[in-house]
């Protein structure tokens, strides 16, 4: 009987757990069924989109009622009514975010901040739909009829408004987004092109200079002096183990940078042809490449990594696929779009002779390194992880390697102040311990996740603690003026390559308020009677582009000063009476402590070799511009002067790009090691 009884109580919890289980499966799909409608018919309308709603929130619950099942019923009712609620939520927002109180691009994430929706060319009478044409093929026609003004225009020499132009075929079309750049520049007729394109070039002053920058990222690892001080640098966001989980270290992931490499995987190869594509539809030049190698310090990376990274680099070139470096140097510099250099972003205690030698192994011609602080105590109370001493120690070994080095430097840093700040800049171009060839200032920035954010996770003594609690960043007009003061100190052989981060402004806690720092400070220098020298400013192209002058006097000017143990002379030819700047040349007699053999003795070294104006390709030559014109091989002949007669050198060596060996070897040099060097006896 008990038997009986227990197989009983046994059949009906099975028909029950069945029944339950049956009915959590069901319940399961209709969640999935009704997740799948109700986000897609609420596309197709509001309306549409609450007559289902209704119906959905009917019949799931009486069809689990029908198992019986009312705690499962009442859990479909509560899920649905959520997701309506969900959905609501999003098209407010999305209202919200179209009235132009806000509008967020997921394709570059930044958020941006204006005071009015975007104002749309207003659509002409009837719209596309009026000429019988659908919106694609409205398009086409605008573009070919923006295009072919322009074409008339220019052919009879008259002034090409691009933005009356655009604005007429919109309206005549009635599109409410104007046509790219990318699909006028992609429309323009060959016969014509070479004169119609600065018109249509996106963001000229991208090869102002004469090259085109590709800036790549590597992929997230932590920073190597973790170990040793158990904590990063207090300022630092990004990384690993930061709140930005999936960007490198120092960055935010919202940089454009990052995300290019995030859209990318982190793929060496993708990154940079995806760049280098991007900027060829844009309308620049891209037989001169630089490729600025970004994230973090990338020679604490395992060397298989480094080799796989740069091996990709010099393959997205060429198009060759390589199976070691070696093989992808030798085809990079054969290749038609040519790595003219590289640069890599390190701490001074990585940069050391053998990280150095390296580096000119992967066609590395620049470091850029960081220094923060002149100070010690400020080194070590923002946990640098390394002396100030080091950072001389590094620019005398790296300068004497041929590198050229860029210092990142940083204004408003924890327990500085204004004089104190002001006091370290001028250290940092007067002192010969210092004296780099460029410069980054990045004022700082306080970032969630940052050590000057949240000052409790950090490791170290109450003493510094107590210091990031007091820690207030400068108000904005003192932050400008003690910029424009700064760019006022900046000697003539140096160039300011960036003013601050490019970290956008919905992530700064506090720190710098607007994203044109340089331009205000330059204004600031302005009302202040003050000019900035630096080579950047003078530049021939940046010239030509903000204020439509070009030199017109050139002459050849000598700059002699020591820095790092070293001689070093800057020449360049420039417009004396405008202060522009054509080319320019560094030479440098080698000290005593290079680790290169191939410098040892009596040797000089051309560490850059640079002119300036819009980019030219590799054969071509334009009258109106100022590459090809023979200004570089002057230079190189002036400094072969100098080296022998002055430096009394018996060779002088030049760090040259993989892709501008073949430049020098028409001047007489030949290749040794990494550099290409010429005898003077």
């Amino acid at each position: 009987m008990v038997v009986f009884v227990c197989l009983g109580c046994g059949l009906i919890f099975l028909w029950f757990i069945l029944r339950f289980g049956l009915a959590f499966g069901l319940w399961l799909c209709l969640d999935y069924v009704d997740v799948v409608l109700l986000f897609h018919l609420f596309d197709y309308g509001f309306v549409a989109g609450i007559l289902v709603s209704v119906a959905l929130g009917i019949l799931f619950p009486v069809i689990l009622a029908g198992f019986d099942v009312l705690p499962l019923a009442a859990a479909a009712l509560f899920s649905h009514a959520t997701l309506v609620l969900l959905k609501c939520e999003n098209l407010n927002f999305e209202l919200w975010a179209r009235s132009g109180l806000i509008y967020t691009s997921l394709h570059n994430g930044n958020c941006r901040h204006s005071s009015g929706a975007q104002k749309l060319p207003r659509p002409g009478r009837g719209g596309f739909q009026a000429h019988g044409l659908t919106e694609e093929e409205a398009r086409v026609r605008a573009i070919a009829e923006i295009v072919n003004s322009m074409v008339e225009l220019s052919r009879k020499n008259q002034t090409v408004d691009l933005n009356a132009i655009k604005s007429a075929a919109c309206r005549k079309y009635g599109l409410a987004r104007a046509p790219k750049l990318v699909e006028m520049i992609a429309a323009l007729p060959e016969s014509d092109r070479e004169s119609l394109l600065p018109k249509l070039r996106a963001k000229p002053v991208r090869t102002a200079s004469g090259i085109a920058v590709v800036a790549v990222m590597s992929k997230p690892h932590r920073c190597p002096h973790i170990a040793t001080t158990g904590n990063i640098c207090a300022y630092c966001p990004g990384g690993p183990d930061s709140d930005f989980e999936y960007s490198t270290q120092s960055y935010t992931g919202y940089e454009p940078t990052s995300m290019r490499a995030i859209r990318a995987r982190y793929n060496p190869y993708v990154q940079a042809r995806s760049r280098i594509d991007q900027l060829k539809r844009l309308g620049h030049s891209v037989d001169k490449v630089e490729f600025i190698l970004m994230g973090g310090t990338f020679m604490s990376l395992p060397a298989d990594y480094r080799d796989y990274f740069f091996r990709n680099l010099h393959d997205a070139l060429s198009g060759h696929t390589s199976a070691n470096v070696e093989e992808a140097v030798a085809y990079s510099e054969h290749s038609a779009v040519k790595c003219i250099g590289m640069t890599i972003e390190t701490r001074p205690d990585y940069c050391l002779g053998p990280h150095l030698r390296q580096m000119l192994s992967y066609g590395c011609t620049r470091l850029e390194i960081g220094v923060q602080s002149t100070y010690e105590d400020v080194a070590r109370d923002t946990n640098r992880g390394h002396t100030v001493a080091a950072v001389a120690d590094c620019f005398c070994l790296a300068k004497d390697a041929g590198f050229k080095v860029v210092a990142h430097m940083m204004p408003d840093l924890p327990n500085v102040g204004v004089e104190r700040d002001l006091e370290s800049f001028k250290e940092f171009f007067e002192s010969p311990l210092f004296r780099a060839d460029g410069l980054k200032i990045y004022p700082t920035l306080v970032i969630r996740g940052t050590g000057l954010m949240s000052f409790g996770k950090l490791a170290g003594t109450n003493n510094f603690s107590y210091l990031l609690c007091r820690y207030r960043n400068y108000p904005p007009e003192q932050l400008v003026d003690i910029v424009a003061r700064i760019l006022a100190m900046v000697p003539p052989w140096t160039r300011v390559y960036r003013v601050q981060r490019d970290i956008p402004m919905p992530l700064v806690t506090s720190g710098v308020e607007k994203g044109n720092l340089r331009e205000l400070a330059l204004a600031r220098m302005d009302d202040l009677g003050l000019k900035c020298r630096d080579v950047r400013t003078r530049e021939a192209g940046i010239q030509d582009i903000h204020h439509k002058i070009k030199p017109e006097e050139v002459e050849l000017v000598r700059r002699d000063y020591t820095a790092n143990e070293g001689w070093e002379t800057f020449l360049s030819y420039e417009d004396t009476h405008q202060d522009i700047l054509v080319g320019l040349l560094r030479l440098r007699k080698c000290g005593r402590n290079t680790t290169c053999p191939e410098l040892m003795g009596k040797c000089s070294i051309v560490r850059e070799l640079h002119v300036y104006g819009t980019a030219v390709p590799v054969h071509g030559r334009d009258a109106d511009k100022l590459q090809h014109q023979g200004y570089g091989t002057l230079l190189m002949e002036e400094a072969e002067r100098i080296a022998g007669r002055e430096h009394r050198s018996t060779k002088i060596a030049v760090i040259s790009g993989v892709g501008t060996r073949h430049y020098y070897r028409k001047l007489g040099y030949e290749l040794e090691g990494p550099y290409m060097v010429k005898s003077l006896v």
